[in-house]
Parts: structure tokens; sequence; C-alpha cells
């Protein structure tokens, strides 16, 4: 069986979104839906202060939310096959043990028991920080049309992060926006140095578009749109998203120290408007 698509879900709102997105997901992509609940495994480490009565009501009450969710999915998609886990461990470890062999993760973009100001659940987040395989990130009512926007850092190795967005685009047969934001100019300027700024941006596009010239042609469908913005990525990244059906950005962890998403993927995943794709660095 090919790589499945996996779904963490909790019972909360924005996971019935992350399944339904999952669904749809497997559906175009041809592959399995598999859902995961995971029970924190604190209560079975902790008997003193969480009876034996109280465990059994949590796994009976998981069981039934994955039963229920499956049938939701199976009566909407009756041919999409479905499979489901119930996990008793601390739900990171749990959502990394049952992705391990998907094509890629799907969370809501917040869950039980955070505070309802946070704009993104510390499960999400933490999981986008370290990933193996693509996590998508759903934000809100996901649109079934409109582009797919990836942002590109021309100096990372943007080979993963193109060929998701290409093939995203291919598939759903959407226009592709490739944006690369840049900042220097200013900083330029404030130095003392003369600049050339459109010269700078002529010279940025050729290069996105020899960057892109491979998946052009392995793609010659999808109809690709340059973008060079003089502006902050992730406010550039956070516009173009309103229009998106897809925004796709490189995670760029901070290997170095305990393991950190990027600025830029830190910040768009917390104010698009779309569902983000974070694809883990080379």
């Amino acid at each position: 069986m090919s790589e499945p698509i996996v779904v963490g879900i909790d019972g909360s709102e924005e996971s019935d979104r992350a399944v339904r997105w999952a669904a749809a997901e497997a559906v175009l992509r041809e592959r399995a839906l598999h859902i995961v609940h995971a029970l924190e495994s604190w209560p079975y480490k902790a008997p003193l202060f969480k009876p034996a009565q109280s465990t059994e009501r949590m796994t009976r009450a998981g069981h039934r939310l994955l039963t229920a969710t499956r049938e939701r999915i199976q009566e909407q998609w009756p041919a999409l096959e479905v499979t489901t886990a119930l996990v008793a461990e601390e739900i990171p470890q749990a959502l990394h043990a049952q992705s391990d062999k998907a094509f890629e993760l799907v969370l809501g973009s917040r869950g039980r028991g955070g505070f309802a100001s946070m704009l993104l659940g510390s499960t999400s987040l933490r999981m986008a920080a370290r990933p193996t395989v693509p996590v998508v990130i759903v934000h809100g009512d996901a649109a079934d049309r409109g582009e797919v926007v990836v942002g590109i850092d021309l100096l990372r190795d943007v080979g993963a992060v193109l060929d998701y967005a290409f093939e995203t685009a291919a598939l759903r047969d959407a226009r592709l926006r490739v944006v690369h934001a840049w900042q220097t100019f200013g900083t330029l300027i404030e130095a003392g140095y003369a600049v050339d700024g459109e010269q700078i941006e002529r010279d940025l596009r050729a290069e996105v578009v020899q960057t892109c010239a491979p998946l052009r042609a392995k793609y010659p469908r999808v109809d690709v749109v340059d973008e060079i913005i003089l502006e902050h990525p992730v406010t550039a990244l956070s516009n173009a998203s309103r229009n998106a059906r897809l925004l796709v950005v490189g995670a760029h962890q901070r290997r170095w120290t305990a393991p950190r998403l990027g600025s830029i993927a830190h910040g768009v995943i917390h104010h698009a408007r779309c569902p983000v794709a974070v694809i883990p660095s080379a």
C-alpha cells in the first residue's frame, strides 16, 4: 500500500476541518487515510491522580471518536480506505510514530485545551518544527479553489519545496504562484550604497525562473506566475494566502540548537489565511 495521509484528531472543530481536508487530499492523491487520536499517557503513569475508571472512560471516548469520524468520512467518500489508531502516548510522540512512514501529516490549527487567543496550537507548532514528512496545518474553512502559493528562499535548497508545490498544483489543476520576497533594498540604502532596485528585481526573477525551469518542464500544464516582492517574506506570503487554497513553505530548521521552526515558516503558519504545508529541509 502506498504511504497514507495521516491526520491527528481530538474532537475539536479545528480537527474536524483537518480530517475533511485530509480525506479530500487522500482521494485526490489516491492514498489511504489514517486517523490518529492520542490519549496522553500520564493517566497510565499516575494512577494515584487518575482513577482507573477515568482512564477507561477516556479510552472508550477515544474509540467512539475514531469510529464516528471514520463513519462520517466513509459516508462522504465510500471508496476511500480509512484506518484508525488510538495511541496512549504523548501527542507529539504519537504523531511522529504514526506518521513516520506517511506521505504527509495533517493537523488542525488549534486543538482542545489551549487558550482561545492562541493562533496556533502547541502540537501543530511542534510538529511543524520537526517534520520528517510534509506537515499541513489547516486554517479555518479551506477553499477548494484558488492558487497554490509557494514561498522560496534563493539562498537555500528549495528542491523539495518546489517538488511538492508543483505536484500539488498539477493535481489540483491550479495556478502556481512562486513568491520570492526580499528586504535588502532598504538596508543597502541606509548603508550608503547606490542600489538599482529594478536591476536587482530582474536578476532575482531570472534566478527564480532558472530555479523553476526543471519543474516547469516536468509539469508543462501548470500555469506558473513568478512574483518578486520588496517586502518582508511573512507579510508577502500572508497576503498571497488570501486568494490561495494552499501555501507551501520550507521548514528551514535551526540544526545547531534544539529543533526550531525557521522564523519565516513560523510567522507564516500563524498568519496565513489558508492551509499551510511545511516541507522538511533536505
